[in-house]
């Protein structure tokens, strides 16, 4: 099996798509075993600040000898050179808040997942041409559940993953599963600020082992 059937069929299985940034690398490690503790397979990291890629070095040789069957993406990647970057760092996987196709090109070529942002169904359409299979669909929150209900069977070969606002609630996991999304990405919902500040990492275990729980039983 390709690696990129393997990280789809990861998805489909786990159907959550946790995903942070920190600078201070210690927190990064301890998110990470947290999220691992609580039965996590399948892990974004984001490039979003000047540690990314120190940061992601770290956590993939963390997870190489210490979490076995786990899968490290990383995200936010806008450029060519980002893809290539983290491609070489050994990235499983690449979500990008954008179609470029110069980036799709680079995943392709390296035979793993890419993972485009999309919002209209222009874009959703663009992706498709640029060879995705699953699209993020971003910010969730503004577009909702309907948007996906309506837009869906215009494509029926794309599977759908809402990103930001997606809640660790039954009503609204439901909604969105009954929508025809296939996962859901959580950031900020299920690894808060106020927990990494806390150091609550048995709370960020026990949230992720909650909705790993709901969306098993909701989709």
């Amino acid at each position: 099996m390709h690696k990129k059937e393997e990280t789809i069929k990861a998805l489909l299985a786990q159907k959550l798509l946790p995903l942070y940034y920190q600078e201070d690398t210690g927190q990064c490690i301890d998110i990470l075993k947290a999220l691992y503790a609580a039965g996590i397979r399948l892990v974004e990291f984001t490039n979003r600040g000047s540690m990314a890629l120190e940061n992601f070095i770290v956590l993939k040789k963390l997870s190489a000898q210490t979490m076995e069957g786990m899968q490290l993406g990383i995200g936010t990647i806008k450029t060519a050179a980002q893809a290539e970057q983290y491609i070489k760092a050994g990235a499983d996987f690449i979500v990008a808040p954008t179609i470029n196709t110069e980036v799709a090109t680079a995943v392709r070529q390296a035979e793993l997942l890419w993972i485009p942002g999309c919002m209209t169904p222009t874009e959703i359409s663009q992706a498709e041409e640029a060879g995705a299979t699953l699209v993020k669909i971003f910010p969730g929150n503004i577009l909702g559940p309907g948007y996906i209900s309506a837009i869906k069977e215009l494509f029926p070969s794309i599977r759908f993953m809402p990103t930001g606002g997606v809640e660790v609630e039954r009503e609204n996991l439901v909604a969105w599963f009954k929508a025809g999304v296939v996962a859901v990405g959580m950031g900020s919902k299920l690894i808060s600020k106020e927990r990494i500040e806390g150091g609550k990492y048995d709370e960020i275990r026990s949230e992720t082992e909650k909705a790993l729980q709901l969306i098993k039983e909701v989709s």
